[in-house]
């Protein structure tokens, strides 16, 4: 069996040519993950034949995570299969596997696997043969992000993994895609962001290679646009239920328009698309809500009750100058739907920043505008010159035209002008106090 590994100094952070055997070993050991009591926490290895020093008892839970750990190789596999009988997940991502064949070794003892993340491996270095992809064959999960898989490797992995529903292809380069002999009926969910797919071609190709394609996410690829016609979208994702359209480089209402024909289309994310950067954070949310009538559901936020009817009728409003023939074909269905509406009328609920006032003293009515957020000891100082009283001589009243209590004496200086309700056409009223 196995010995501790042993490192000379300095080779702590990031030791080369280690198994994943030995990763396990380290990582799992009693010292460094404590045991848990209870049934299945931890599995029992025997001693060899030999006899030889084994820790009797690793406790591995049912989720490994095997990151960053410098992994070249599977090691025994005997050891292998002994601890990950019961295993269900494997991250093995940011590794320097290289061979496929090790891979093969490792999966193909861990029968109950459903999850593997080979994520940033250089397995872009060897071949992947159909015989060696047979021991994946119960993956239901798999993630080759920025691992430079070949589309060769894709068709491989498809034709022996016939339980797969879940694939993230991210991050690597693809600028075409290359279909597969066979279709993927048991694919529901694509992640391949951040490549160079531009062209409306190549992701029909994976509408052809996934027929039963619940989720598709395309987010960072540029698309430029949606060129298949309505009745050639239906048919290429019917069971499409959520696309992500994240900064892509969709730039026309028609692209947006044309999401209407995926049958069982329900969620949409589009944001940082430039077609709608010239708009207003609301204005885009409701122009898309309206344009698509059957999501529920728009850059991850549920489109709540009272939110659909709002965004048609804004849609509405927002059409209702355009010439006829250029208002699009949406608006009119809506207008048949709610009728014209009238625009809302525009208020502006700013406070008032000035107003202007009569300023009444003896004989005196001069009109003035004076600025609200000013105190009443600084518009004394502003009627100083009109009235020659010195400010502390003054005694000045308000009156609102429409208030019913009469004048209101502004007597305390350090108060805003505009606590006091001042409007255009009211009266401010000096007079000298009494001795």
């Amino acid at each position: 069996m196995l010995q501790p590994v042993k490192f000379q100094e300095g080779t702590m952070d990031q030791p080369t040519g280690r198994s994943f055997m030995q990763v396990l070993c380290e990582k799992y050991s009693p010292e460094n993950f404590p045991y848990r009591r209870g049934p299945g926490m931890g599995v029992h290895v025997p001693a060899t034949p030999q006899g030889s020093p084994m820790k009797d008892r690793l406790n591995l839970p049912s989720v490994l995570v095997l990151n960053s750990c410098g992994i070249t190789c599977a090691g025994d596999e005997n050891e292998i299969a002994a601890f990950c009988a019961h295993v269900s997940e494997l991250d093995l991502s940011d590794n320097k596997l290289e061979d496929w064949h090790e891979v093969s070794k490792i999966v193909s003892n861990v029968p109950h696997l459903e999850f593997l993340n080979l994520s940033s491996n250089p397995l872009n270095l060897s071949v992947l043969e159909r015989g060696c992809a047979g021991s994946f064959s119960g993956v239901r999960k798999l993630v080759l992000n920025n691992s430079k898989a070949s589309w060769e490797t894709v068709h491989t992995i498809l034709q022996e993994l016939p339980d797969l529903e879940e694939l993230f292809l991210c991050l690597n380069d693809y600028k075409t895609v290359s279909c597969s002999p066979v279709c993927c009926h048991s694919l529901k969910l694509l992640h391949i962001t951040d490549n160079n797919l531009k062209d409306w071609t190549e992701i029909r190709k994976l509408g052809v290679m996934f027929p039963s394609l619940d989720t598709l996410v395309l987010a960072n690829n540029y698309l430029t646009t949606i060129e298949d016609p309505e009745d050639a979208l239906a048919r290429l994702f019917p069971n499409l239920r959520s696309i992500s359209l994240h900064k892509s480089g969709l730039h026309s209402w028609e692209d947006i328009d044309k999401l209407n024909s995926f049958p069982k289309l329900e969620e949409v994310r589009l944001l940082g698309i430039p077609l709608l950067q010239p708009y207003t954070n609301e204005e885009r949310r409701k122009l898309v809500i309206a344009r698509l009538p059957s999501i529920t559901k728009l850059n991850g936020s549920v489109i709540v009750e009272g939110e659909r009817e709002d965004a048609e009728r804004f849609f509405i409003r927002y059409y209702i100058d355009f010439p006829q023939e250029e208002a699009p074909f949406r608006y009119h269905k809506l207008v048949t739907k709610y009728g014209k509406l009238e625009k809302l009328a525009v208020v502006d609920l700013r406070p008032q920043s000035s107003a202007k006032v009569e300023v009444h003293f003896k004989d005196q009515v001069e009109e003035m505008t004076i600025r609200l957020d000013q105190t009443v000891a600084e518009l004394k100082k502003q009627l100083k010159g009109l009235v020659q009283l010195p400010t502390s001589s003054m005694l000045v009243t308000h009156l609102d035209h429409e208030a019913p209590f009469g004048p209101e004496e502004m007597k305390y200086n350090s108060r805003a002008l505009h606590s006091y309700g001042i409007r255009d056409g009211d009266k401010i009223y000096v007079d000298s106090k009494a001795k």
